[in-house]
């Protein structure tokens, strides 16, 4: 993970970023431990605040050993008299989460009646919240009422996800991943009142696509792979953390980047129209996405039935859209393309790179254990029109982000420190 830094001096010792890390009463509870986690890994000062009832749920002892200053969960934990005072003026960002539906009732309606709600009525800062709730709680009017109330005041809301909710039942509401909600804090510290991250991607145009495109057979039908656009979307988060621009064109419902522009396609056809008419505008593309090869020539208007007998279902190819853009590449465009292979992954890659025409090409073995489609690790090999090759083992899928970014990064640096170069 990208390390933190600022321009000016942040609410932390040293200048670091400050984070005041809020945790209310709910089963999510345990995810705030690894959010965390990481952020004290990427340069952050974090200081837990825990409703009392949360501790309920996970032991402030843990926030001890693990924050960056001892765990408050009232206004009588500390010597000064004003704690919610100096967390919110020191805070470069709040974020709540779990954030249950009382939480977001009570912050909704400026009531401060504990040390955490007192320190959201009383900062200034960018406030994040991720709700966490049963699906029929997130689905109530009055929490939707109350979470449009924040939005319209500025807080930055990173939306449940779905999956196995308490008692087992599976629905809208699950608490997003910890990954997900540090990569929007860390995108807010870059555009916040004092911090800045490692910028070295700072005023570039990055366009990332993500997902399987989804080709129809007939109206209920269609062929499709197995990408769920976890490394596209991770490829946006932190681009976005490292100071990009982000455009990210994308098939995937899962939750977008806060701060990305995102464009929502299907099919091969839309993400090329949607590609091609963005790229010349881009200093970096990252093709991520899994784009079909070939497609349904014809589609049928209505649905096929068994009884009618086995359809011929004759296919055609799609546009290589890598292959487009690197035949439309202008000079000092950086392009990265991603390989998903299941053998021969290096002879393969390295044949790609080539008739592709791109600066990088990001091959993985997805026939391996915990790599590449719908898992939440990824393990890489990057080879550069160079020659250079750089392993990454396996990794979450933000750190093989960072990786291949920070190749990016130094390929976009040389391109501007060439002789004749021009901004971008």
């Amino acid at each position: 993970m990208a390390q933190v830094t600022t321009d000016e001096a942040g609410g932390g010792p040293g200048g670091q970023p400050f984070v005041v890390l809020g945790v209310s009463a709910g089963i999510a509870a345990y995810k705030a431990v690894e959010v965390c986690r990481r952020l004290v890994d990427a340069g952050v000062h974090v200081a837990p605040v825990l409703t009392e009832r949360a501790t309920r749920f996970v032991g402030r002892a843990t926030f001890d050993a693990l924050g960056s200053e001892p765990t408050q969960t009232t206004v009588f934990d500390e010597e000064s008299p004003i704690p919610h005072t100096r967390l919110g003026q020191s805070a470069d960002v709040v974020v709540v989460a779990p954030a249950t539906a009382d939480l977001l009732a009570r912050y909704a309606a400026g009531l401060a009646d504990d040390l955490l709600t007192t320190t959201l009525v009383a900062t200034a800062a960018p406030v994040v919240v991720c709700p966490a709730m049963h699906t029929e709680m997130w689905e109530h009017p009055a929490v939707r009422a109350n979470l449009a109330t924040l939005v319209s005041r500025g807080v930055t809301v990173v939306p449940p996800e779905e999956g196995r909710l308490a008692g087992g039942d599976v629905g809208s509401g699950r608490m997003a991943e910890p990954s997900t909600v540090v990569d929007a804090v860390l995108s807010l510290l870059g555009r916040g009142r004092r911090g800045a991250v490692a910028s070295d991607l700072a005023g570039l145009r990055v366009l990332v696509t993500a997902g399987g495109t989804r080709e129809a057979i007939d109206p209920v039908r269609f062929i499709t792979n197995r990408s769920s656009g976890k490394q596209g979307h991770a490829v946006a988060a932190a681009a976005l953390r490292r100071g990009a621009d982000v455009v990210l064109v994308t098939t995937s419902s899962r939750p977008r980047p806060v701060g990305a522009e995102v464009v929502e396609v299907e099919t091969a056809a839309q993400m090329e129209d949607a590609v091609l008419a963005r790229a010349e505008g881009a200093d970096v593309v990252v093709m991520a996405a899994a784009v079909a090869d070939f497609r349904p020539k014809v589609v049928t208007d209505t649905k096929l039935h068994k009884a009618d007998g086995i359809p011929e279902l004759v296919l055609e190819a799609t546009t290589d859209i890598l292959a487009e853009l690197g035949r439309r590449r202008r000079p000092g465009q950086v392009l990265v393309g991603f390989a998903a292979e299941t053998d021969e992954v290096p002879e393969r890659a390295r044949a790609k790179l080539v008739a592709k025409g791109v600066d990088l090409m990001v091959a993985n073995d997805v026939s391996a254990p915990q790599v590449g489609f719908d898992h939440d690790t990824n393990a890489v090999t990057v080879f550069g029109a160079d020659g250079t090759v750089t392993s990454v083992p396996l990794s979450d899928k933000g750190t093989v982000a960072d990786a291949v970014l920070d190749r990016v990064a130094a390929l976009a640096a040389e391109a501007t420190a060439a002789p004749g170069a021009g901004g971008s």
